[in-house]
């Protein structure tokens, strides 16, 4: 499996809009093949912080997710209310859900 654990912060005058195109690229994303789980988390000590933990087959499937018209409307849509660039990471699984997936 390969995560993409992504790190938005939102300008606070956004933040409504945000979690509308964020929900649309969740919904959408998770009718992809390769796509196993989208999260959309909000601080709660900071309610511009969001937290988005993508979980897909392989690498390949995030790289078809990243060519679907929904990414590129999420993506155009909140550029300019970020109040900066977002921050991700990459990751191989090692456990998830109930058990082992790969070496430590």
């Amino acid at each position: 499996m390969f995560v993409v654990a992504v790190t938005v912060f939102v300008k606070p005058e956004f933040v409504e809009p945000f979690k509308s195109a964020i929900l649309d690229n969740a919904r959408n994303s998770r009718k992809e093949p390769g796509n196993l789980r989208f999260d959309v988390l909000q601080a709660e000590d900071d309610p511009t912080r969001f937290f988005l933990y993508e979980v897909y087959k392989a690498k390949e499937d995030f790289a078809f997710h990243q060519q679907q018209p929904h990414f590129f409307r999420w993506r155009d849509a909140v550029t300019d209310w970020m109040a900066q660039p977002r921050q991700a990471t990459k990751n191989r699984t090692i456990y998830y859900g109930d058990g082992e997936v790969g070496g430590a």
